[in-house]
């Protein structure tokens, strides 16, 4: 097994690497009418030249690129099949033909080289390796973390910061739907699924900036799925400590129909357990997802997207120890709770979509969705504690233990939080080709209507004392000096909101393929407006309107070596959500502006050859110039407004990732990221941003054991530098600017496989299976105390603050089996 150190090596050595071959890469598995691959089945070419299937029926054959190769298969048993074949340089083409005896085949099937998703500056991920490598949150949130860009500092949460951006920056597209996060949630351990079921999931884009005018209008990033449209009967289960999933496809005979549905279950016990608080919790996180489709027609088919979710989060905190300081001078948290949490938040999404196809160059689409959440966060919470230095005497029967107080206290949280919300969109769809040109258009209505109630007060004591808010203009100086004021809440916010949101949202944008000279070129160009009017019972109303001009270019030279280089550029704004509305004190201001953002991308592949195996460098650098900043604060995953527009910012960044197959028939990849990005609040000059993360560096490799091949595994490594973050959440930034400490973290899974595509079974218990394997997997690997955020304890007597981590989740072993029939 290839060690991480060689990686390392190889991915610092390919940086110099100049080989260069103009060839492309046609590999697959051939199968008979049975489903069962065929050894021996020759591939040649009209030279001559070509391979041979193994004993499970795999072949691979380097091609010429940008030439006509014809190929033909043979069989002694089986009927031939030619194919014609013209790939573009580096093109790795998947071609998996079945092999009949009794009727006769296709006599020429003529391939050219796919649409290459590269030239608009979007990654494209595999969905088998999404279901495979492990996480604390596994799915296609949990590869993300893995690309250049992207950042989160918490496994339990599958919200993801990209490029500068916050959680509220990046797009979400279900088969061209956009879709919602819940808006109360303010800890990763509430919040159970992410709406992408990945068992469902047949293609996954991403782009991290300078995406088109197509799609909607935010600041960061793009991630678009698309679910399968099944074409016979599967079912797939993966069962593990942490929950289970199941998915079921199913299509008519006349294939006319098809279905695909998926259920999941999930309990993070597992983690909260294993954490510093002992708890009592009772967590319920479930929910169904259905994509059905009905092919009325050669020229229209309808579809239904569905989604039901309920997450239920019961939490009774007991105890908590957490040890932090040096050796020399160990201190020690000590907190005893009373009451508990219970927050329940349900979701409901239906969309339905129909697509017209009037001829071969035209086809329009009607699509009409709906998402309903109800969201109850309600809490009372009384945390007595004690902060002591801890015995640190090796051998005294009495180590580890608190000796003496520095300072006592207790701290009240309450909670009544209640919101409503309803999402109802309607919108048409065109797209209209003709030879290379293609133009897309689209006009989106949305009404987004909230109810909320939000009421929270926390009460902080200090040996007897009480602590005065912020606000009252700075602490109390007992017990040096008595205090004569009221007793107040350290914080206290109550408001009611009822808001309706209007909006009117359109783009149209043209793409070209094109030649200057011998060199392809890509054009693309569009421009989206957008219309909003606000209406709060309490606060007015407010309406405004944005353009934003996006396009792109892409040029693949005509060169020995496999170049491509791309431009993004456009102004990107982001009209506020209700969740940017929203001040600090709770109340609306429906006169916040759209957030305007300058972005330019400059992006560059460099496709190769080393070790006779496809790999590829990927290098983007970027520059984002933004105004009328709605500046925030971060609470674990819940993000807090200002709701005023009064800060500037900027971001700019380099991003490296090599892929390939460091191992045979696997693909792995190395990723690098660097970024600054600063804030200037009411020209009061610049500081670090909440996501200021300077440094990222992440693997994703895949492996298999040379002497036992069927013990697959698959490593996730990820290191960020510290966050702003480590200050109190009242505290001026300009004042505060401490960091989290840097964010470590290694899983790794090994799994055993029975059976995979290419190697069936036709006898014996295997025979059902298409794919069965048993893993282990090692979350946090190293067990590193990682921390989200600090708990700040006064000491009345000193008038010391001491920053106490609150740490993220430790080791944790997970056993995991998977299925598909």
């Amino acid at each position: 097994m290839k060690t991480l150190k060689l990686l390392l090596s190889l991915y610092l050595f390919v940086f110099t690497i100049t080989s260069f071959s103009q060839s492309a890469t046609i590999k697959g598995v051939i199968l008979d009418e049975f489903n069962q691959p065929i050894e021996g089945v020759n591939i040649k070419t009209e030279n001559n030249t070509g391979a041979q299937t193994n004993a499970n029926g795999f072949f691979t054959l380097e091609i010429k690129s940008k030439t006509e190769i014809v190929l033909i298969f043979s069989h002694i048993s089986h009927k031939n099949i030619t194919a014609t074949f013209n790939l573009e340089n580096g093109e790795q083409f998947e071609f998996n033909p079945v092999m009949k005896t009794d009727v006769s085949q296709i006599s020429t099937v003529i391939i050219n080289g796919k649409k290459r998703k590269d030239v608009e500056g979007i990654i494209t991920i595999s969905p088998s390796v999404i279901r495979k490598i492990p996480g604390a949150n596994a799915g296609v949130e949990n590869i993300l973390m893995t690309l250049p860009g992207v950042s989160s500092n918490n496994e339990l949460s599958t919200q993801y910061s990209v490029r500068g951006g916050n959680f509220d920056e990046n797009l979400v597209y279900v088969n061209g739907i956009e879709v919602y996060r819940p808006f109360l949630i303010r800890s990763g351990q509430q919040e159970g699924f992410s709406f992408v079921n990945s068992d469902l999931v047949s293609n996954v884009d991403f782009s991290a900036g300078g995406f088109q005018a197509k799609y909607g209008d935010k600041l960061s990033s793009v991630l678009d799925i698309t679910y399968k449209k099944p074409v016979e009967f599967g079912a797939s289960a993966n069962l593990s400590l942490l929950g289970a999933n199941v998915a079921v496809e199913t299509t008519s005979k006349n294939s006319k129909f098809t279905s695909i549905t998926g259920l999941r279950y999930r309990d993070n016990s597992l983690f909260v357990n294993a954490k510093q608080t002992e708890t009592n919790f009772r967590p319920v996180f479930a929910d169904i997802q259905t994509y059905l489709t009905y092919q009325f027609n050669s020229k229209f088919e309808l579809s239904f997207l569905g989604n039901t979710s309920i997450n239920s989060y019961n939490y009774e905190p007991l105890t908590r120890q957490t040890n932090f300081g040096t050796l020399d001078n160990p201190i020690a948290l000590l907190v005893q709770y009373e009451g508990q949490e219970r927050s329940r938040y349900q979701t409901l999404f239906g969309a339905l979509q129909g697509s017209y196809n009037v001829n071969d160059k035209l086809n329009l689409k009607l699509i009409a969705s709906s998402y309903h959440t109800t969201e109850e966060e309600h809490f009372d919470i009384l945390a007595n504690y004690a902060l002591g230095e801890v015995n640190s005497n090796i051998g005294d029967e009495d180590l580890g233990e608190v000796e003496f107080s520095e300072g006592i206290g207790s701290q009240l949280n309450h909670g009544r939080n209640d919101l409503d919300a309803l999402i109802t969109n309607i919108e048409t769809k065109g797209t209209f080709t003709k030879d290379e040109n293609e133009i897309k258009w689209s006009v989106k209505y949305t009404n987004e209507d909230i109810r909320d109630r939000l009421v929270e007060w926390e009460v902080i004591d200090s040996a007897g004392f009480s602590i005065n808010p912020p606000s009252s203009g700075g602490f109390n100086d007992q017990p040096y000096s008595p205090d004569s004021g009221p007793i107040e809440a350290f914080q206290n916010v109550r408001a009611r909101n009822n808001t309706s949101i209007d909006r009117i949202q359109a783009y149209l944008q043209w793409s070209k393929r094109s030649n200057i000279g011998e060199h392809k070129v890509w054009y693309n160009a569009g421009i989206r407006g957008h219309y909003w009017t606000v209406n709060d019972a309490a606060s007015g109303s407010n309406n405004q309107t944005v353009f934003s001009p996006r396009a792109q270019f892409a040029i693949k030279p005509n060169w020995k070596k496999d170049m491509l280089f791309r431009l993004g550029t456009g102004l990107y704004y982001q009209p506020p959500f209700y969740r940017e509305l929203r001040a600090q004190d709770g109340v609306v201001n429906p006169n916040v502006k759209a957030q305007k953002s300058f972005h330019i991308v400059l992006g560059n592949d460099y496709s190769y050859k080393m070790w006779d195996r496809p790999f590829k460098l990927t290098t983007e650098a970027y520059y984002k110039n933004m105004t009328d900043v709605n500046p925030y604060s971060v609470e674990n995953v819940r993000i807090r407004y200002n709701a005023i527009n009064d800060t500037e910012a900027y971001a700019y960044g380099l991003d490296l990732r090599l892929n390939g197959e460091f191992v045979p028939g696997t693909e792995s990849w190395f990723s690098f990221g660097y970024l600054k990005t600063e804030e200037n609040r009411n020209n009061r000059g610049y500081i670090a941003r909440p996501t200021d993360q300077r440094l990222k560096f992440a693997a994703l490799f895949q492996d298999y054991m040379p002497n036992l091949p069927m013990v697959q595994v698959y490593i996730n490594l990820v290191y960020n530098t510290g966050l702003p973050g480590g200050s109190p959440s009242y505290s001026d930034p300009y004042v505060y600017t401490n960091r989290l400490p840097d964010y470590k973290r290694a899983d790794i899974g090994f799994q055993y496989v029975f059976v995979e595509d290419g190697k069936t079974f036709d006898r014996g218990w295997k025979k059902p299976f298409k794919d069965l394997r048993l893993g282990v997997e090692i979350f946090n690997v190293f067990n590193v105390q990682n921390s989200i955020t600090n708990t700040w304890v006064r000491d009345v007597y000193s008038k010391r603050q001491y920053a106490i981590p609150n740490f993220l989740s430790p080791r944790v072993f997970n056993i995991r089996a998977s299925l598909r029939l």
